[in-house]
């Protein structure tokens, strides 16, 4: 950790320790077989809370560029995530009476797995995505997608073409950025007037209340409240008036805001997640201690499952070749030894090796090749529908296991 490290939403000199994962690689950074000769870059995975505004974050020591040029996860490859996109732009279209004339703009669009609903109800869309590789996929699906990361400079130059927002979506991406001024000052820009912003972010109330430190990984800069959301957007005069709370991600909020000059009446649920928060203690910094000693709960008992497994000669495969998943394995220090291999649907992933753990990534049909005794999900926030693909695992008396908050193995 840097001796001066700021704020990145307050400013402030931060050096509280929110819990310290130790020193791993990108979670994203999957290798080709080839590539273990080569080192390995590693980074110290050590999130801060700051005491002034108690925004949860970690120092940037991983470029957007390194991270975020070519991406593995592809939103498709999740079928609840698709079915997730599509009740929002039917409801989005509904509410907002979006149509013809509309536009409706998404930063990190991944691969147009939440635009194709809209474009398919007849509204125009834009897709901003820095990935080459995922956005050369959106666009083949016919959405029209800039690569490029976004901030001040590509708002601008969006709305000097004449292409300012109606609807502006940025789910799951805030958490991405490590120049938070820069992406809020463009999301202000680039949405109209009159303009609506939705926001989906994991919340932080989950991550302490569940122990999730399995989404803390180099390309999640910051871990947001309500409450340093609210804060984040205000500087750019950007005013929450709705909140829901969502199941996805193993809790999160969809925040909804406009321009200060066009906003609207605060709804009791906006209320109600502002009072959980304070209840919760989020808005004392005493809260925030005594996360890594459950943290640490949590590996010795991922580990004792795992020696036990051993023990009773028990072969353990693994499930979703998730960036969550390698904290998990990383923090355990499981390696192949402990789980053979870990399948997963994107062609992307498969053929290569999970950063720092070094398991094989193969297809899905692999597992009923080995018939493995236990089967470890580690997209946990995906366990109903993993399970119900691989409900043939039932077969030959195969058992899921899913690890966090704590170990939970069944049939």
């Amino acid at each position: 950790m840097s001796p001066d490290v700021r704020c990145r939403l307050c400013g402030a000199t931060v050096t509280r320790t929110f819990v310290d994962l130790g020193t791993m690689p990108s979670a994203n950074g999957y290798l080709l077989p080839d590539q273990l000769a080569l080192p390995e870059p590693t980074y110290p995975l050590h999130a801060l809370v700051c005491q002034e505004c108690l925004l949860v974050q970690l120092e940037a020591l991983v470029s957007p560029a390194e991270l975020f040029s070519e991406y593995a996860y592809f939103s498709s490859f999740s079928d609840t995530w698709v079915a997730h996109g599509l009740a929002f732009a039917r409801a989005a279209i509904s509410e907002l009476a979006l149509g013809p004339s509309s536009l409706v703009v998404e930063v990190a669009s991944n691969d147009g797995y939440l635009l194709q609903h809209f474009a398919a109800a007849g509204v125009p869309v834009l897709g901003v995505e820095p990935a080459g590789n995922v956005a050369e996929v959106a666009v083949g699906r016919g959405i029209p997608t800039l690569t490029a990361f976004f901030g001040r400079t590509c708002a601008k130059s969006l709305v000097a073409q004449g292409q300012s927002a109606d609807l502006l979506i940025a789910n799951n991406v805030l958490a991405h950025v490590p120049d938070l001024d820069d992406f809020v000052a463009g999301l202000a820009a680039v949405l109209k007037p009159t303009g609506t912003l939705s926001i989906e972010v994991p919340h932080l109330l989950h991550l302490l209340a569940d122990t999730q430190f399995d989404t803390i990984y180099h390309e999640h800069f910051s871990y947001f409240s309500l409450l340093t959301a609210e804060r984040a957007l205000a500087s750019h005069d950007l005013v929450v008036f709705d909140v829901e709370r969502l199941t996805t991600h193993g809790g999160s909020l969809r925040i909804w805001a406009a321009h200060r000059s066009a906003a609207r009446p605060g709804t009791a649920r906006l209320d109600k997640v502002r009072q959980l928060e304070v209840e919760a203690g989020l808005d004392r910094i005493d809260t925030y201690d005594g996360f890594g000693p459950r943290v640490d709960s949590c590996r010795k008992g991922v580990r004792d499952f795992l020696a036990r497994a051993r023990a009773d000669g028990a072969t353990v495969a693994a499930y979703g070749a998730a960036a969550k998943g390698n904290t998990l394995l990383n923090y355990c220090g499981v390696t192949s030894t402990d789980i053979v291999m870990v399948a997963d649907r994107n062609p992307e992933k498969q053929g290569h090796l999970l950063p720092g753990s070094h398991l094989p990534v193969e297809a899905p049909e692999r597992i009923f090749e080995l018939r493995p005794d236990y089967v470890v999900i580690l997209p946990w926030n995906l366990r109903v529908e993993i399970a119900t693909q691989l409900k043939g695992i039932r077969a030959w008396g195969g058992r899921f296991v899913v690890a966090v908050p704590k170990v939970d193995i069944f049939g």
